[in-house]
């Protein structure tokens, strides 16, 4: 495996690879973990070339969010990442992607608005610019995301269509620990009493899911769970509309560390 720090060296290194080669992508922040390993094995098995980026993005991260605590080990990801078979990695710095002078930003509008983005202002125009940037950098057939995070997966997606970008989407299916936590770099965060309180969440989540089932509310049938757990503060549980796949989601609160997690309701798995 190949490490680039710099546009020009991976685009250098890209390029007499592309004919006749199918090339994926799996951006992340780092902190590996077994749901990024989902990401990078689905692309090996499809792709011919598989790079990851590793880019923990400031501008996705609002005031007094945790950009300064996130989890960084390069040395760990990279052999992880060399482990599962990727070909490069990009980890270019914080000055490679917004050089001086830096103004310009990519707007999804509605899908932004709510959940996610209503709770967390700015931070899908930080996620799609950087996305934008990492597609135009890299040119991918195929990109990885997970499905934990679905509404940024449906917002990527939004912008993938109405921008006529030549690449496809994957969107894998989380990732859960033994409790059904699903798998995050924020888990680290937890002590021992919030990640065991924060088993309710996958069980708060299931619950609601059974409800729709039973034709009856999920979110409220979700909360009720999580209002059991003393130590868990929802802030938002909803059922929503993306990218035609309706989901029960919910952002949760378990001290320091905020948590996101969702089940589908309704449409294709894949």
């Amino acid at each position: 495996m190949i490490v680039h720090r710099t546009v020009l060296e991976l685009r250098t290194a890209l390029e007499p690879l592309r004919a006749g080669s199918r090339i994926g992508l799996v951006p992340t922040m780092g902190a590996l973990h077994p749901g990024h390993e989902a990401l990078i094995a689905r692309a090996r098995r499809e792709c011919d070339v598989v790079v990851v980026s590793i880019f923990v993005n400031p501008a996705q991260f609002g005031t007094g969010e945790d950009i300064d605590r996130y989890p960084r080990d390069e040395e760990r990801d990279s052999a992880l990442a060399a482990g599962l078979g990727a070909d490069h990695l990009f980890v270019p710095s914080v000055e490679e992607m917004y050089p001086h002078g830096f103004q310009t930003w990519v707007d999804v509008e509605a899908i932004a608005e709510s959940l996610e983005g209503a709770g967390r202002p700015g931070h899908f125009r930080g996620v799609a610019t950087v996305c934008l940037k990492l597609f135009n950098i890299i040119r991918p057939d195929v990109a990885y995301f997970g499905r934990k995070d679905a509404q940024q997966a449906a917002l990527v997606g939004r912008m993938v269509r109405d921008l006529d970008l030549d690449l496809e989407l994957r969107v894998v299916p989380t990732v859960r620990d033994e409790d059904g936590l699903a798998l995050s770099s924020r888990n680290a965060y937890l002590s021992p009493e919030e990640r065991a309180a924060a088993g309710a969440i996958p069980r708060a989540l299931a619950a609601g899911a059974e409800a729709h089932e039973r034709k009856e509310d999920p979110a409220l049938a979700a909360r009720a769970v999580l209002a059991e757990e003393p130590l868990l503060d929802p802030e938002y549980v909803e059922v929503a509309s993306l990218d035609g796949h309706v989901y029960l989601l919910a952002a949760v609160r378990v001290g320091r560390t905020r948590l996101i997690d969702n089940v589908l309701l309704e449409g294709d798995p894949d």
